[in-house]
């Protein structure tokens, strides 16, 4: 296992399988990636996921960009190795059409990103009109058995507040779906921090549980049927503290920080030991942001 000069075990990879997407978010941080210089190839992407299991990682995301615009994401999910766990973040705007095909190519379960339920809202925050295809891909998701579904709410200031308790609603009483309530991060110049303080204390105020993960310390609360995740990755040290992932950009570039992009480490064209002498050195490259 590989583990950071800060004694954070890195157990955790993020692929950024392309920068290309087809919503526009007025947030999107895209993976902390600027100029792209193009995709891996999916026998790139293989050898690294290899090679991570190699190191001691035992899960990978796969992000974007929108995974799904990947035509061979199939091939890319079916070369995960096995022992690995493999989950995907997507928009779920094409998830409706391919949910079965990616729970048999190894996929275990999808983060869907969706900040609003009202139709014209949603437009408002991406750009397009494709709420009900959103909708029917969580359908195909949970159908197919790709649980839990964890729906990403992104809380913007003056927004979607205010459709906290309709996200609560719609994951009540359904074991497969949890909600979670993110942090906006200063990207694409949208400063609109919803207030997630007020939205926490006020959901603690009625939970019946509280867990505290192990993953960024996070906290889980348990309420009414509903489970709600609330991930608060700005001036938080305990954020830091308890990070345990490393992502790859869609390019070839290991980054051990969202935030930064002074300590990335160039994997293209590495191979064998090689490229986990990159893998090493991009963990001794990782510090707590917040500290």
């Amino acid at each position: 296992m590989l583990i950071d000069p800060f004694q954070r075990p890195v157990t955790n990879l993020r692929v950024s399988v392309t920068p290309r997407c087809n919503l526009r978010c007025i947030y999107c941080h895209r993976e902390g990636e600027e100029k792209p210089r193009g995709e891996m190839s999916a026998e790139e992407i293989a050898e690294v996921l290899q090679v991570a299991a190699g190191c001691g990682m035992r899960s990978v995301k796969l992000t974007g960009g929108e995974p799904m615009l990947r035509r061979d994401l199939c091939d890319i999910i079916a070369s995960v190795p096995q022992g690995m766990d493999a989950s995907m973040t997507t928009n779920a705007t094409l998830l409706a059409e391919r949910a079965a095909d990616l729970a048999e190519a190894g996929l275990s379960r999808v983060n869907v990103s969706l900040d609003s339920l009202q139709p014209e809202r949603y437009q408002q925050i991406t750009g397009k009109d494709l709420l009900e295809r959103v909708l029917a891909g969580i359908d195909a998701a949970v159908e197919a058995g790709l649980t839990p579904v964890k729906l990403n709410m992104v809380l913007i200031e003056c927004v979607n507040e205010d459709e906290v308790p309709a996200f609560l609603s719609y994951v009540r009483n359904n074991r497969d779906l949890i909600l979670q309530l993110i942090e906006l991060m200063d990207w694409n110049g949208c400063t609109l921090h919803g207030n997630i303080d007020g939205v926490e204390h006020e959901i603690s105020t009625h939970a019946k549980e509280i867990i505290t993960r192990r993953m960024h310390h996070r906290k889980k609360y348990c309420l009414d049927g509903a489970e709600v995740e609330v991930v608060r990755p700005l001036h938080n040290t305990e954020f830091c503290a308890f990070c345990n992932r490393l992502r790859v950009t869609s390019d070839g570039m290991l980054k051990p920080c969202l935030l930064r992009k002074d300590n990335h480490v160039d994997i293209r064209g590495k191979h064998g030991e090689e490229l986990a002498a990159c893998f090493k050195e991009a963990v001794a490259r990782r510090a707590p942001y917040f500290r």
